[in-house]
């Protein structure tokens, strides 16, 4: 899967982010991995029912920040992501 840019407006700041998704280790599920100005910021995983979860912050980004980032990724999949990145659910 090709990445994909996100830019979100908060509190008068616009941030533009690369979103990379990845096969996980398991081979069970993708990480979705963010990136800012080619670092990693920041990375989610999908639960059982395509809900994205906070795995890890080193860009050490506000709560509200992830959440509006996990939002917009969730948004670009309108039929959730599925455990195979080539097929969504």
């Amino acid at each position: 899967m090709e990445n994909y840019s996100i830019t979100i407006s908060r509190d008068k700041q616009v941030h533009h982010f690369e979103i990379g998704e990845y096969l996980h280790h398991n081979g069970e599920s993708c990480k979705v991995k963010v990136f800012q100005e080619g670092r990693l910021v920041a990375s989610f995983e999908p639960d059982d029912y395509a809900f994205l979860h906070i795995c890890q912050n080193p860009g050490k980004l506000e709560e509200e920040l992830l959440h509006l980032l996990a939002d917009q990724i969730e948004a670009h999949h309108p039929t959730g992501m599925n455990k195979d990145l080539n097929q969504e659910i």
